[in-house]
């Protein structure tokens, strides 16, 4: 589902580049500012400020391929990018939801988050979160070590430092043995623009760092409409898409050909009542799923944030889950991150995790759509049956009826039948799943040999960074 018009998108990307080229954006970083000046930007009117012409862009931006590559640790490999199916990524965190109360997460909870992700059918990647018991130099590659233990889906570590780019390279290159991360890319990385108009100087260092070996990139802009951008969702994606764009050329003049996910999808309101920055309203599914169709317009895969406000795994948290998780899918968009997010994403919730599975699979059933065809329509079958109810017993029944979404935690059977489960509500349910995956004995997906040789580079590392 479209909600811009093609002449809508192509207003909103018009008034980007102007201010690309006439107001320019802050790049907090004097190698990256010299890369752009050699390749024709201009500088600005302010410390740090480069002008980028429009050429520039249109130069650099088709460079990015249309698909891109995820691998995961058992072999897989899913590509993503324009009429590709979504998938669904956990969300990361600073603290651990336990039911009316949170702590922050430590190694031991985010184990809990990797095996839980491990279980669950709709998950993609396992994104990487806080550590509170490491410090910030090492919580990367600590936790990209600790989802190579206990997960086998791609890993999705988040950057801390600069150098931990380079930790965690060397890491997947353990993992892979003679496999390269261009071949399988087992671990993809991202970083975020700082609203209004300004990349940071670990931002553009993360870029530069992680460069020149076909890392997966996601280039991503965090507007808060209302108050780092224009309160209306058409200013809010035009400031998004000026900031994503001048990572895009930066990415793309660092490592031409990077495969790079274009993301609009983490654009959010302030709550004007609160000042709460909500992920879970309707103006946020709305510039998220739009943020979809300016990456295919650029002829790159995208990303969203699915979300919550509630403080913990209830209705509130399923239908905002849905909403927004329902306008992504049917939106097409590439990758849908917060399976788990509760609180404007400051929170991981077991439960909420094991509810939003069943939310992506509903939704992405939703997305598929009606499949049309002579045997679908089963006009025949009709015509044979006529007024007789016999539709259960007939061999069309039997060909299809997998077509049917069967609820995996929704109880969907009547109430005598619930009473006798024991009356759970719906989180009551998806906490009963979280204890039944916890109690069965935990697995590790690598050797000790290999898990030996990342221990090694995690020591050497947190030696080198003073963690």
């Amino acid at each position: 589902m479209d909600w811009l018009a093609e002449n809508e998108i192509e207003q909103i990307n018009e008034a980007s580049l102007d201010i690309l080229a006439e107001t320019g954006l802050m790049f907090e970083s004097e190698s990256v500012q010299a890369l752009l000046l050699q390749n024709g930007c201009k500088a600005g009117p302010q410390a740090d400020v480069v002008r980028i012409p429009r050429e520039l862009v249109y130069e650099c931006v088709p460079q990015a391929p249309e698909r891109v590559k995820l691998a995961s640790l058992d072999g897989t490999v899913t590509e993503i990018g324009p009429d590709q199916p979504s998938v669904y990524w956990t969300g990361n965190a600073l603290y651990l939801d336990e039911g009316r109360t949170t702590r922050p997460i430590a190694k031991r909870d985010f184990i809990s988050i990797c095996r839980v992700a491990q279980a669950l059918e709709m998950v993609h990647a396992t994104v990487g979160t806080s550590l509170a018991d490491y410090p910030p130099s090492s919580r990367d590659f600590v936790g990209l070590r600790t989802m190579a233990q206990h997960t086998t889906k791609h890993l999705r570590p988040c950057i801390y430092t600069p150098e931990g780019t380079v930790a965690m390279r060397e890491m997947a290159e353990v993992l892979l043995g003679n496999e390269t991360v261009s071949a399988k890319p087992i671990f993809s990385l991202g970083f975020t623009a700082v609203s209004p108009l300004r990349w940071s100087a670990m931002g553009l260092d993360a870029f530069e760092k992680s460069s020149g070996h076909g890392i997966p990139i996601m280039v991503n802009s965090e507007p808060v409409a209302g108050a780092t951008a224009p309160v209306t969702p058409a200013g809010g994606l035009t400031i998004a898409n000026a900031e994503a764009l001048a990572g895009v050329v930066v990415v793309q003049l660092l490592e031409p050909g990077r495969p790079t996910v274009f993301n609009l999808g983490f654009a959010h309101s302030m709550d004007m009542k609160t000042a709460v920055t909500r992920t879970g309203g309707p103006e946020c599914a709305l510039m998220q799923s739009a943020g979809a169709q300016l990456a295919r317009f650029h002829g790159m895969p995208s990303a969203s944030w699915s979300s919550s406000e509630s403080m913990m795994a209830d209705a509130q948290a399923a239908y905002e889950s849905l909403l927004t998780g329902l306008t992504h899918a049917i939106s097409g968009v590439s990758i849908i991150w917060g399976i788990g997010n509760l609180e404007s994403t400051r929170v991981m919730s077991l439960a909420q995790m094991v509810i939003d599975d069943e939310v992506a699979r509903m939704a992405s059933r939703v997305a598929a759509g009606i499949e049309v065809n002579e045997d679908t329509i089963a006009r025949d079958v009709i015509m044979e049956l006529g007024t007789q109810a016999q539709y259960l017993g007939c061999d069309h029944t039997l060909a299809h009826f997998r077509e049917l979404v069967e609820p995996r935690l929704a109880y969907t059977g009547g109430r005598e039948g619930w009473e006798a489960a024991g009356s759970m509500s719906l989180s009551e349910a998806a906490q009963a799943k979280v204890e039944e995956i916890l109690a069965d004995e935990p697995q590790t997906f690598i050797d000790e040999d290999t898990d030996a040789e990342l221990a090694a580079i995690e020591e050497r590392w947190i030696e080198k960074l003073g963690g």
